[in-house]
C-alpha cells in the first residue's frame, strides 16, 4: 500500500483501488473504474439570478460559489476517464408529471412551476432556466438525467445506466445539499451504492442547511456514506 498526501493506492490483480484517507467518518476506498461522478441540478433555475431558487426567496450566492470547485472536479473526472452524469429537475410542458401538491406549494411561494419567468417557464423542460449552467455544460456522451422529483432515481433511467456501466461508487456534487443531493444520496444508499459527498462542491442556499446535511451523511459511522474535500478526491484520481 502506497500512501501520499492522504491518498492510498492498492493494486490487486487488475483492479486499482484508491483510498481517500481524509474522508469522514473514516477512509473511503473506491475503484475509479466503477465510480460515477454525478453533478446534481446545476441549472440556471437554481444557480442564476432570477431563477426558481431566487424567486422562492433564496440567496443563490452559495450555489454560485461552488461553481469553480465543481468545474475542477468535472475536469479531473473527465481527464481520468471516470463516468460523469448530470441531473436536471424539471417537468413536462403540460405539467402532467408534476404532483398537484408540489405545484400548489410552488404557487403559494410565489414561483409557480410552469409560470412565466425571466428565463422561460419556471422549472419546465426545454426552457433556458431548466438547462445546466454554461460553466458545467455536459460534454458529448455524458448522460443527462431529467428527473421530475428531488431524487435522481425516481421516474428516471439512472439505475439502468449505472448497472450497464457496472458502477458501485457514486461521487455527488451540486445543489442543494439538503434536498436533491441528499434525496439522491438516500436513494442510492438503499440500492447499495457507496456514496461520497464532496463538501466544497455541494451547497445549500442556507449554509446552516448545508452543514447539517453533511453531518447527517457521516453520523452513526457513515449512515448514508462519506464526505471529503474535492481536492482529496481529485488527488486520488489524478
Amino acid at each position: 500500500m502506497k500512501r501520499t498526501g492522504g491518498v492510498g493506492t492498492e493494486v490487486t490483480g487488475l483492479i486499482t483501488e484508491k483510498v481517500i484517507e481524509t474522508a469522514l467518518p473514516y477512509a473511503f476506498p473506491f475503484d475509479p473504474a466503477r465510480t460515477a461522478v454525478i453533478i446534481i441540478d446545476m441549472q440556471n433555475d437554481f444557480c442564476a439570478p432570477g431563477g426558481f431558487g431566487e424567486r422562492l426567496g433564496n440567496d443563490v450566492t452559495p450555489a454560485r460559489r461552488i461553481i469553480p470547485a465543481v468545474q475542477a472536479v468535472l475536469a479531473a473526472a473527465r481527464a481520468a476517464g471516470l463516468t460523469v452524469m448530470h441531473t436536471r429537475e424539471g417537468h413536462l410542458p403540460d405539467l402532467s408529471d408534476c404532483p398537484p401538491a408540489k405545484l400548489e406549494r410552488s404557487r403559494k411561494q410565489g414561483a409557480g412551476i410552469g409560470d412565466p419567468g425571466p428565463m422561460g417557464r419556471i422549472l419546465v423542460r426545454g426552457e433556458h432556466g431548466h438547462d445546466i449552467i454554461p460553466e458545467l455544460y455536459p460534454a458529448e456522451g455524458e448522460p443527462v438525467i431529467d428527473k421530475p422529483g428531488k431524487g435522481a432515481f425516481y421516474a428516471t433511467n439512472l439505475q439502468d445506466l449505472l448497472e450497464a456501466r457496472r458502477i458501485e461508487y457514486l461521487v455527488l456534487c451540486g445543489v442543494t445539499t439538503h434536498v436533491c443531493v441528499h434525496t439522491t444520496l438516500r436513494e442510492a444508499n438503499d440500492r447499495g451504492y457507496r456514496c461520497l459527498v464532496l463538501e466544497d462542491a455541494t451547497a445549500a442556499f442556507d449554509p446552516a442547511d448545508h452543514e447539517a446535511a453533511l453531518h447527517m451523511v457521516r453520523q452513526q459511522g457513515g449512515i448514508f456514506g462519506w464526505t471529503a474535500a474535492s481536492a482529496a478526491f481529485m488527488s486520488a484520481i489524478s
